[in-house]
């Protein structure tokens, strides 16, 4: 912060930072608390907005296309989007996605939950963590993670990443404590488990968890 009362920024003076350099970190750069705001831009056939729905947040989501052309995959329907394009998801359930045009494309996303004050999605911490996991810093991983999780003690993401640390790092039962601690939130964790390298040295743990049926 300055000591004037506003603050500008250019998208590209962004820093980006954490495993997904489609993200341009707006919430974080100005530290807004009040309401989720990011960017996404990439090159033609990028992934912007990885499909996902917003059933674990409640989000509403409005998706701003401010260069470029992106197509939309929104309940399964295709919306071509070009530059000036709003498009809105009000629904927390709905699936949605998008991929940029063969120009590229940028797309700013603003969301929060209707009725509740914004907190800070886990993901974010997420997305700072896996670089280091990339690097072999298990331990600076570690640390991020469990500070984050003494705001969103319940985050299943944040619990099977710090697991992957933990078994990295060799304390097997912490990790299969949190790792079962991540499955029992959300049950797909066991099936990533099953495949990831990160908790290979588990495996022949017999409360390793089973991926669902």
């Amino acid at each position: 912060m300055t000591d004037r009362p506003f603050e500008t920024a250019s998208l590209e003076g962004i820093e980006r930072s954490g495993g997904r350099p489609e993200w341009v970190p707006i919430r974080r750069r100005f530290g807004i608390a009040s309401f989720g705001v990011n960017a996404w831009s990439g090159e033609a056939g990028a992934t912007l907005v990885p499909e996902h729905d917003e059933k674990s947040t409640g989000h509403e989501e409005l998706y701003l296309v401010t260069a470029g052309h992106a197509t939309f995959t929104v309940a399964g329907e295709t919306v071509e989007a070009p530059t000036g394009t709003l498009v809105f998801v009000g629904e927390p359930g709905t699936s949605r996605g998008a991929v940029a045009g063969p120009t590229g494309a940028t797309i700013v996303s603003m969301g929060g939950k209707p009725g509740e004050a914004f907190e800070e999605n886990p993901w974010e911490v997420n997305s700072e963590v896996y670089p280091l996991f990339d690097r072999g810093e298990h331990e600076q991983a570690k640390r991020l993670l469990e500070e984050a999780l003494d705001e969103h003690p319940g985050a299943g993401g944040l619990l099977y990443n710090l697991a992957c640390a933990e078994a990295q790092l060799g304390d097997r039962e912490t990790a299969i404590a949190h790792l079962l601690q991540a499955v029992e939130i959300e049950h797909d964790f066991a099936r990533y488990a099953r495949e990831d390298d990160d908790l290979a040295a588990l495996r022949d743990d017999p409360r390793f968890p089973a991926a669902p049926a």
